[in-house]
C-alpha cells in the first residue's frame, strides 16, 4: 500500500482535487472529516477542547461550534497552536488505523491523506509524496467569500494565517493547479494517478514532479 499526502490552503480547491483521486479508484482519508467526528460530545477531544476554550464555543444542544471556535484560533496564534496539539495526535491515530484497515483490505491500494496542514505540522516524511493543489490567490480569496458567509477582512485573515500557498508550492513533489475550471483540475489528476500507481508499485521511469510542477 502507499500512502500519498494531499494539501493545499483553504478554498484553494483540494477538495475537488481528491473528489477526482476517489473516482479513479484512490482510497481518501479526509483530515477535515476525521476532526468532525472527533469533536462529537462525549469524545476525549471534545472534553479537552471546551476545557482549553470554555463553554463560550459551544451551541445550546451542546455541541462544539466549529464557526465560532474558528473565529478563536484564527485570530489568536496561541489558541490555533493549542488546538492543533490537541486533535492533530487525534486525527493521525485514526489515519493509521484506517491505513492499517486499508491494507488489510487491499495491500496495493492507493491512499490519499487530504490534510490542510502537512506541512505546517512537519508530517510530509510520512508520505511516499506530498501532493499540492494550488491556485492564484485572487482565485483562493474570490471562492473563500462565495463558499462562506465570512467578511473580506476575516477571510483573509483565515487566508494569510496558513502557510503561503507559495510555499507549499514550492516544497511540493506535484502540484495541481486548480485555478481553472473543473475540467482542468480533472485533467491534471488524470495524468498523474498513473504517475502514483507506478511509484506504489516501484516501476522505474516515474517523473519527479507532475503537471504544475513548481518552478
Amino acid at each position: 500500500m502507499a500512502s500519498f499526502g494531499l494539501t493545499g490552503g483553504i478554498a484553494s480547491g483540494k477538495s475537488t482535487v481528491a473528489a477526482v483521486f476517489r473516482d479513479l479508484g484512490a482510497k481518501i482519508v479526509d483530515a477535515d472529516q476525521l476532526g468532525h467526528e472527533l469533536l462529537r460530545p462525549g469524545s476525549p477531544v471534545y472534553a479537552q477542547i471546551v476545557t482549553r476554550f470554555g463553554g463560550g464555543i459551544l451551541k445550546a444542544a451542546g455541541e462544539i461550534d466549529r464557526g465560532r471556535l474558528g473565529e478563536i484560533v484564527f485570530a489568536d496564534p496561541d489558541g490555533r497552536a493549542a488546538l492543533n496539539a490537541i486533535i492533530h495526535p487525534a486525527i493521525m491515530a485514526r489515519r493509521n488505523e484506517l491505513l492499517a484497515a486499508y491494507h488489510a483490505e487491499d495491500p496495493a491500494a492507493i491512499v490519499i491523506s487530504d490534510a490542510a496542514l502537512i506541512y505546517e505540522a512537519h508530517i510530509e516524511s510520512r508520505f511516499l509524496k506530498v501532493i499540492v493543489a494550488w491556485c492564484r490567490p485572487e482565485r483562493q480569496l474570490e471562492r473563500l467569500l462565495a463558499k462562506t458567509a465570512l467578511s473580506r477582512e476575516q477571510a483573509e485573515r483565515r487566508i494569510q494565517a496558513q502557510m503561503p500557498g507559495d510555499e507549499k508550492r514550492r516544497r511540493a513533489d506535484y502540484v495541481i493547479d486548480t485555478s481553472g475550471s473543473i475540467e482542468e483540475t480533472r485533467r491534471q489528476v488524470e495524468d498523474l494517478y498513473p504517475d502514483l500507481v507506478r511509484l506504489a508499485r516501484g516501476e522505474p521511469g516515474v517523473r519527479g514532479q507532475g503537471p504544475g510542477v513548481r518552478e
